[in-house]
């Protein structure tokens, strides 16, 4: 086949294309950004010796200029400089690309700079045509092996450049209904049954199937497969489940993806050829054991993407010594040299290894904890890295529940274990079935728990994938698509479940050998720990973790997962900078935010302790009071329950500081709703039903969140903070009589000039030297303000003069900030994210752009005014990882969180700390 002309002169002056090969290459790991994660460990492999088939890689910067020029290429990148990097494979193998007597063969895959899993798109087979195909026969050997790839490249090719897909969610694949159709015609179950004929006869059925729903012909010419390949590559970085995954993991879109231009070598050649995947250590519990799946007689894909469930790689050290002990020492080179686990993926070809890929591992977040402080006891780690190699968000893993032994045995025994499959994410699960991504997705926006049920997951399933609570599978193993992304996303899941068939066209999954069946929509339980698959619901209990530090039914020495989060959190809190505070309005929130590490309270509500018994009457009865002194008369039935919570907040705290706002929400929150509700309230506190009804509509805002609330509420009716103020300093002087040293920290809420500050300030002064002065106990006590509104961000310096602290409010000042309502973005808050108009929700991570400028003009502006003006973040913000690390960043003394985000912050901060 004739390849295209080359011109003399020489291409842009700027490299585009970097080649692998014969021991060597032009590029190595430390270039991702420019070869993607896949080439840049290709061109390493090459360097350091490891068996690597020759080829080259497309830069990212290429499909950056593709996506810049209406989907273009850099001049002379088909015409000259593909074509010289073909060469070099050629001049290595001996082989030629489109020569029908010896063709070279390559396959064309993406490869991100950071892992994205069968996210995007890959071409095995790509030179074969009519006439190759026959020279590949002839060379080889072997006709059926020719057919078998040929078969598979039509099929990749019609799939992901000529894009012959499934219409909708019930069809199955075109090409794998035209291949079962030929099974069920000739009575056999596998692909490698079929002869050379059946192949033949396949592969014509595919081209025509191609044209007729297509309109186009499948290319003969190879210069023409590869182009149209490496376009397809480039297009799938925008795919939907590409898209959906980067910011499932906060991707940047502006990355694009590297092309990687390989020769190929044959797992599907013979008995003796052979693929596989393997972990240099077990991706799920991280345990220290070469861990993996392989197939003889097959190709990559057959392996990833379940269509056969593997063979574990033990079996391997059977069949093939020779192999598996190379691939032992391989394992040892590259654990090594990388110093971290890897996920490889290799192929037998007549009895000689190659490796095709290597990676680090996606893990769980328990192997994750298990492999980091293994590999600093190993010495192959500092601590420092220990902690860097672990995500924040995986700790939630740790802390998830697990089935209840008692009531899994008990749904055993009652005949409700209906199979058991490959543990393949740790974890419980249960949830309702649903056969397909959109179902799931839909199912997930009613608020129904979701186990996906599939025959075999593909990246087209990432978003059922993501809303749901667990994943199983009838086909795959321990490395298929279903088992690698749910480790990365932190699902359970159960893979290769055999015995079970799944039949998406009636909507049910049967089990083999009985007459059970269960429907979409019924409740299913799946314990991704041991692989066990249960009809119904089952109970969970709490994880290692909280049975230690909560429940107190676990002996920290009975259990291990604790012994190395513990290590780790010793670590974390060794180098972070920031304090790391609890949002908690009770005794009890505060005990358990404790046992997580918590050094002090960075938020208490006290509207929350104000609703339910005795108290909501009363501080509805102070609502509706006629005057001043009816208010009064409330809010001294209030105060005895005030001081009693401060009095159980401050004891359970101990010395650790204790940040207390005041009250901060529209009055009209707290009153009836229902006629039920007001005839009961008239009744208890003298009014008539109409009084009661008039005063709501008095009270009736049309913007309350701007209304009056906050230091404006306190203004209008100083005898609020007042009976607050005096509660707080009672609890306080009570624990200093007691021995116990207390330093409240008062709040004001909803600031926006100096002015309101110093007039609120006043009032806690006032009624704290009085009280002072009643319990003969001197104590000391700060008076600070949330900064939520942008005018008080941008006029911090004004407001330091009046405050001793500050706390960043970002729920309200992200509101104030982008003009949002936090409670109604999100009917169009995915479609702002879909569009990259916000890389993330900015209520769970905070704008760093537009919010967080905002507290960075505050803090420098507050500190220039007050040196050692304190600083913290008490927003829901203040547990996402990304904003600890720009608290960190801008100077705050702390960030406060829900408890049991408090591991995850202390974690974070430390990384931010050795980041930075």
């Amino acid at each position: 086949m004739p390849e295209p002309d080359i011109a003399k002169a020489t291409s842009d002056a700027k490299q585009y294309l970097y080649s692998f090969a014969g021991g060597s290459a032009e590029g190595d790991a430390s270039m991702k950004n420019l070869l993607g994660g896949k080439g840049a460990n290709l061109a390493e492999m090459a360097n350091i010796g490891l068996p690597v088939p020759p080829g080259f890689t497309i830069s990212t910067e290429v499909c950056t200029y593709y996506y810049d020029h209406q989907k273009t290429y850099p001049e002379n990148l088909f015409e000259q400089d593909i074509p010289a990097s073909l060469r070099k494979v050629e001049q290595e193998l001996g082989k030629k690309f489109g020569d029908p007597e010896n063709p070279l063969l390559v396959s064309v895959r993406s490869g991100s700079r950071a892992s994205m899993p069968g996210m995007m798109d890959t071409i095995l087979n790509l030179g074969l045509n009519s006439e190759t195909v026959e020279g590949l026969a002839r060379k080889s050997g072997n006709a059926r092996f020719a057919w078998d790839c040929y078969r598979r490249f039509v099929q990749m090719y019609g799939d992901v450049v000529l894009e012959l897909k499934p219409t909708d969610k019930k069809q199955i694949d075109p090409f794998e209904a035209i291949l079962e159709a030929k099974k069920h015609e000739i009575g056999i179950t596998l692909d490698t049954d079929f002869s050379v004929d059946d192949l033949k006869e396949i592969v014509a059925k595919y081209k025509a199937a191609i044209f007729e729903k297509t309109g186009k012909n499948f290319p003969e010419n190879p210069y023409e497969q590869l182009r149209g390949a490496i376009g397809a590559v480039f297009n799938s970085w925008n795919n939907e489940r590409a898209v959906v995954y980067r910011k499932l993991n906060h991707i940047p879109g502006y990355w694009g993806t590297a092309c990687n231009v390989q020769a190929m070598v044959f797992g599907n050649m013979g008995l003796d050829c052979g693929t596989g995947v393997a972990f240099t250590r077990d991706a799920a519990t991280g345990d220290d054991i070469f861990y993996g799946e392989f197939l003889m007689n097959a190709q990559g894909e057959d392996v990833v993407a379940g269509t056969r469930t593997p063979l574990k790689i033990e079996q391997l050290k059977a069949e093939n010594p020779e192999i598996y002990n190379q691939l032992e020492d391989i394992r040892s080179i590259l654990e090594k040299h990388y110093r971290d686990m890897m996920d490889i993926e290799f192929t037998i070809e007549s009895n000689k290894l190659f490796m095709l890929q290597c990676r680090v591992g996606k893990r769980t977040g328990v192997a994750a904890i298990k492999i980091a402080v293994d590999m600093f006891n190993e010495r192959l780690i500092s601590e420092k890295e220990a902690i860097l190699r672990i995500e924040p968000e995986q700790l939630n893993q740790l802390l998830r529940p697990v089935f209840d032994l008692k009531a899994k045995k008990q749904a055993i025994e009652n005949g409700r274990l209906l199979a058991t499959g490959l543990n393949a994410g740790p974890g419980a699960a249960t949830g309702k079935i649903y056969f397909n991504a959109a179902d799931a997705a839909d199912a997930s926006k009613r608020n129904e728990p979701v186990i996906l049920v599939r025959i075999e997951t593909s990246p087209e399933d990432i978003k059922g994938m993501a809303v749901s609570e667990g994943i199983l599978t009838e086909r795959g193993g321990m490395t298929s698509h279903a088992a690698l992304v749910a480790r990365q996303m932190g699902k359970v899941c159960v893979a290769g479940c055999g015995a079970l068939t799944i039949d998406y066209q009636k909507g049910e999954m049967r089990v083999n050998g009985s007459d059970i069946v269960l429907r979409e929509g019924d409740y299913l339980s799946i314990d991704g720990s041991t692989g066990e698959v249960i009809a119904g619901e089952v109970p969970t209990k709490n994880s290692e973790i909280i049975e230690v530090l909560i429940d107190k039914t676990l002996k920290p020495e009975d259990a291990p997962t604790w012994a190395i989060y513990n290590q780790l959190m010793e670590w974390a809190d060794r180098y972070r900078k920031l304090n790391i505070r609890t949002n908690a309005d009770q005794p009890d929130q505060a005990e358990t935010a404790i046992t997580f590490g918590a050094e002090g309270i960075g938020l208490c509500r006290t509207e929350h302790m104000f609703f339910g018994g005795e108290r909501i009457d009363a501080m509805r009865e102070m609502i509706l009071a006629d005057d001043i002194e009816g208010r009064k008369t409330a809010l001294d039935k209030l105060l005895p329950y005030q001081r009693d919570d401060f009095y159980g907040l401050f004891k359970a705290m101990g010395s650790r500081p204790v940040t207390i706002r005041l009250l901060d929400p529209p009055l009209h929150e707290f009153l009836p709703h229902t006629e039920g509700e007001i005839a009961d309230l008239a009744a208890k506190i003298g009014k008539s039903v109409e009084t009661i009804r008039e005063r709501i509509s008095d009270l009736h805002e049309f913007n309350p969140m701007l209304g009056l609330r906050g230091c404006r509420l306190g203004i209008l009716h100083p005898e609020i903070p007042v009976m607050q103020v005096r509660a707080i300093i009672e609890a306080a002087c009570r624990l200093k009589k007691e021995g116990h040293e207390v330093v409240p920290e008062i709040m004001v809420p909803l600031v926006s000039t100096v002015k309101e500050l110093e007039i609120t300030a006043e009032i806690i002064h006032k009624t704290a030297r009085s009280v002072i002065a009643e319990q003969g106990t001197g104590i000391r006590y700060l008076v600070g303000t949330m900064i939520e509104v942008p005018r008080a961000a941008i006029t911090s310096d004004q407001i330091a003069r009046a405050a001793d602290f500050f706390s960043y409010g970002t729920n309200d000042l992200t509101q104030m900030g982008l003009g949002m309502s936090r409670d109604d973005s999100g009917q169009f808050l995915p479609t702002y994210q879909q569009q990259d108009i916000f890389a993330r929700n900015p209520f769970e991570s905070i704008d760093i752009d537009g919010v967080g400028r905002l507290m960075s003009i505050s803090a420098k502006e507050g500190r220039s005014v007050k040196p050692d003006l304190k600083l913290g973040i008490c927003g829901e913000h203040g547990g996402d990882p990304t904003t600890v690390e720009f608290c960190h960043k801008t100077g705050l003394n702390y960030v406060s969180c829900s408890p049991y985000r408090v591991p995850i912050a202390r974690l974070a901060a430390a990384r931010a700390a050795l980041q930075s």
